[in-house]
Formats: structure tokens, C-alpha cells, sequence
């Protein structure tokens, strides 16, 4: 006996598993965007303004005595703010970088001041500290005047500034401006 003659059976595959991957993806994708949404507002920037210190000397504007400090994004512009100088102060020597690219970013400058040594670093200390800088140390190793300053920077480091009075003749001052990368990040 011989079965009858039938057609082969067709089986069908159904596009449904598919779609409901597709579905769960799409609202998925839907609920942690309007989480998003929700959870986090726009965040509004701040505009600050450079502070006005009274009763020390006058910062020089636009001075070109630290611009040898200014190197290919260095400091960082959050940094560079504090490269100021007061007004009646002259360059005794040309810009130093002691590292020479070597290493971290150093710059040094040395100044002249015509103003006690007590009013430049007064002038300093007020200017940094109304700028972010923290004021850690006073007095050097050799007993000059001394002040240094650290802040961290917008590249992740922590930037030193040193205000180091070397000599004073009467009511001049001379003095170094020392900026430097300290080699830890933050």
C-alpha cells in the first residue's frame, strides 16, 4: 500500500520574536530618556568676575612682564589668571623655564618691585586667596620672605605659585615669581 501523494510541509517563521526585541529596546530606550530628562536638569554656568581687592597695590593690566610664562596650553587658563604683577614692577632677568620641556611645566621670572616687601606680598596673598589659592607655606628654607600657593587646575594637576623676596633696598623689593606643575595629580 502506498500513502497518498501530499505536499511537503511548510513551516512558516514568524517575525513576532524579533519585534518584541525590537518593542522592549525602543521603550527601554524611551523610559531612561525621560529618566534623564527628569533627573537632570540643564546646568547653568556661573559668570565670575575678577576681584576687586582694596587697600593693596594695583594689579598691572594687560602686563607683558609674565607672558614668557604662557606656553602652548600652559598654564591652563583657570591658572594663567593668577600670572599679574602689581603696577611699578620691572623685569631684572629674562623668563626661566628650568625644566626646558623636560618635565613638568616651570616658569621663573625675576622682578623688581618698587614697593616694601611687606606690601608685595600682602598684594599677593590678597590677590591669590580671592582667586582660589590656598596659601600653605610662609618663609623659605633661608629665611627670605617667602609665600606659596596651591590650587588645582582644570588639567587635573595641582599648580604652585612662589612669591620669593631675595632682596629689599629701602622701599624696593626684588623678588621672584615662580610658577610650577606639581608632579601629582590631583
Amino acid at each position: 500500500m502506498s500513502d497518498p501523494v501530499k505536499p511537503p510541509l511548510t513551516t512558516t517563521t514568524s517575525i513576532l520574536p524579533a519585534m518584541t526585541v525590537l518593542v522592549v529596546a525602543v521603550v527601554t530606550l524611551v523610559v531612561f530618556l525621560a529618566i534623564n530628562l527628569i533627573a537632570n536638569p540643564t546646568v547653568k554656568r556661573t559668570t565670575t568676575t575678577i576681584p576687586i581687592v582694596v587697600g593693596s597695590l594695583t594689579t598691572q593690566k594687560d602686563s607683558p612682564i609674565l607672558a614668557g610664562c604662557h606656553q602652548a596650553g600652559n598654564p591652563p587658563a583657570d591658572i594663567a589668571a593668577a600670572l599679574m604683577v602689581p603696577v611699578s614692577t620691572l623685569a631684572t632677568a629674562a623668563t626661566l623655564h628650568p625644566n626646558g620641556g623636560a618635565g613638568d611645566y616651570d616658569c621663573l621670572r625675576t622682578l623688581v618691585t618698587h614697593a616694601p616687601s611687606s606690601e608685595l606680598l600682602g598684594y599677593y596673598s590678597a590677590q591669590l586667596e580671592a582667586r582660589g589659592w590656598s596659601l600653605f607655606s610662609h618663609g623659605s628654607s633661608t629665611g627670605s620672605p617667602q609665600l606659596l600657593f596651591q590650587k588645582a587646575g582644570s588639567d587635573t594637576f595641582y599648580w604652585i605659585i612662589g612669591i620669593t623676596v631675595t632682596a629689599r633696598t629701602g622701599s624696593t623689593s626684588y623678588w621672584t615669581f615662580r610658577i610650577y606643575q606639581n608632579s601629582s595629580a590631583i
